[in-house]
């Protein structure tokens, strides 16, 4: 359309110009005009009817103006080049062709329009949380600014204060996004005679279909006992100490003893068991993080649930010993139970097919941090502890109002959080528009399905140390700043409308937290 209209424009240039100096009409002119728009039809007839009455060109080419202001030539886009046609009074004594030079010289006086955005401007409504732990509202109400209004019913206070983020969003929220916090005082807790466990999996959390997690506590000297699973194990001791000791389908065992802040790793399938010691007088506290969110804590293969299954005959005969040898044995599963302090690794049995090829625990306390504008992070994949094949670790530190940056974990990643110490806020971007905005305290569980972006910002006054835990072998994020210093800047500032000051502000390598 656009081609047509130009033709347009140059076919009644053209004609100008030819009847001016008497001669015909040109064919191709003809021809142009003729297949064009009805505006052909308005132009010529306007030219015609200026002919006759007068030889001024000025006049010619005030109808032709107006004609072809009045025809469809007019929509051209506002982006098009914008020509000035001025009209003297001596214009019958200049020749044609000067007077139409002169009406498609560039104008010098009107300037193109200004830009306007494609659409609206991001609202710059207030969005910071509106408490923090050191003012925490007596009765907390769902209103942001003018939105909302107080509750007339009761509600759950102690929540609501935990939540600042659920009663009253941020109003960059919007759409749907699944539940992606879970504090484990909420899940139901297993208590046994010298511990307890408690668990979340996707039936707490729908969106954790990964990764599943356990906090266990044992007393000092206590047994998880002897089991396997279908799942890996992947294992970070919060408080105290525990001997763990295991064995591969080749006979290779492996026994050793995990202080706080280290780790370990059990493949799927692989026996275990875990045994607090002595060194904290009140025993031990870990988080296990399993490889499917699906995973179950009470559907462990346990060593006594097992034999108390097994007809005893088969036992004696299984061991090649006299049947009353387990005359004694538990008639169910014992899961946890206590004991006396284990004793050192160094009197463990050895296998005469050997230890494992690779340890199954990892000093990750004593992995140097990497220092940081706003905290630091340490990270344990499997580049560094060989074990651990299907699970990898970032522990950071944010300090009081830094922020982990915005981010995003590429490779199907999901990432399953907890909160040591500290309290934080995450806002979920799930495309489409949807986000939603989550508060987090020491002890919760967060979850961020793959590709998913977010940030995690420290609302407190104390440091907020946190782990990011992924189902893979080795961890991975992709920087907003990084990713937006390194593509060309014009394309960055047309796509944000930023200036170029802010866009070479962008950081080339990944800040993490700042």
């Amino acid at each position: 359309m656009r081609t047509q209209r130009s033709l347009t424009a140059f076919s009644i240039i053209s004609l100008f110009l030819a009847l001016c100096d008497g001669a015909p009409a040109p064919s191709s002119v003809s021809s142009a005009l003729s297949s064009s728009s009805d505006s052909s039809a308005l132009i010529s007839s306007s030219v015609s009817s200026a002919l006759p009455s007068s030889s001024d060109s000025s006049v010619l080419i005030s109808s032709i103006s107006s004609a072809f202001a009045s025809s469809s030539v007019s929509s051209v886009p506002a982006s098009s080049p914008t020509f000035s046609t001025p009209v003297s009074s001596s214009a019958s004594s200049t020749p044609a062709s000067s007077v139409v030079s002169s009406a498609l010289e560039p104008s010098t006086v009107l300037s193109a329009p200004e830009t306007t955005p494609t659409v609206p401007y991001a609202s710059d409504d207030p969005n910071a949380i509106l408490w923090t732990p050191q003012d925490i509202p007596a009765d907390p109400e769902p209103v942001r600014g003018s939105l909302g209004a107080p509750v007339l019913a009761p509600q759950d206070t102690a929540i609501a204060q935990q939540n600042p983020d659920l009663l009253a969003p941020p109003t960059t929220d919007s759409g749907s996004v699944g539940n992606a916090k879970w504090p484990f005082t909420l899940s139901h807790n297993r208590l046994q005679t010298g511990g307890w466990a408690r668990q979340q999996n996707q039936d707490d959390l729908p969106a954790a279909t990964a990764m599943a997690g356990v906090n266990m506590r044992l007393e000092a000297g206590a047994i998880r006992e002897l089991h396997w699973h279908s799942t890996a194990e992947w294992a970070y001791v919060l408080k105290g100490s525990v001997q763990i000791s295991a064995i591969n389908s080749n006979g290779q065992n492996y026994v050793a003893t995990v202080n706080e802040g280290d780790l370990w790793y059990f493949p799927a399938g692989v026996g275990h068991s875990l045994q607090a010691t002595d060194a904290l007088p009140e025993g031990a506290e870990f988080i296990l993080v399993l490889d499917s969110g699906a995973f179950d804590e009470d559907a462990t293969f346990s060593l006594s649930d097992w034999l108390a299954h097994v007809p005893k005959e088969v036992l004696a005969k299984n061991a090649q010993v006299d049947i009353s040898a387990f005359d004694h044995i538990p008639s169910k599963e014992l899961y946890i139970f206590p004991s006396n302090p284990p004793l050192p690794d160094s009197d463990a049995p050895q296998s005469p097919q050997g230890p494992m090829p690779e340890p199954l625990t990892f000093e990750f306390s004593k992995v140097p941090v990497t220092q940081l504008p706003g905290g630091t992070v340490k990270i344990a994949d499997s580049t560094t502890f060989k074990a651990s094949q299907t699970i990898a670790v970032a522990e950071l530190t944010i300090e009081p109002g830094a922020i982990r940056e915005l981010h995003w974990h590429p490779g199907y990643r999901d990432e399953w959080g907890f909160v040591i110490e500290g309290t934080g806020r995450m806002s979920l971007f799930a495309a489409d528009g949807n986000s939603r905005t989550f508060d987090y305290q020491a002890g919760d569980v967060s979850y961020v399905p793959a590709f998913f972006g977010h940030y995690l910002e420290n609302t407190g006054n104390t440091t907020l140390r946190f782990l990011e835990i992924f189902k893979t072998d080795t961890y991975a994020d992709i920087s907003l700043n990084q990713w937006l210093a390194l593509t060309p800047p014009a394309t960055v500032e047309e796509n944000l409308n930023l200036d170029a000051a802010t866009v070479a502000h962008f950081n080339k390598t990944k800040s993490i937290v700042v």
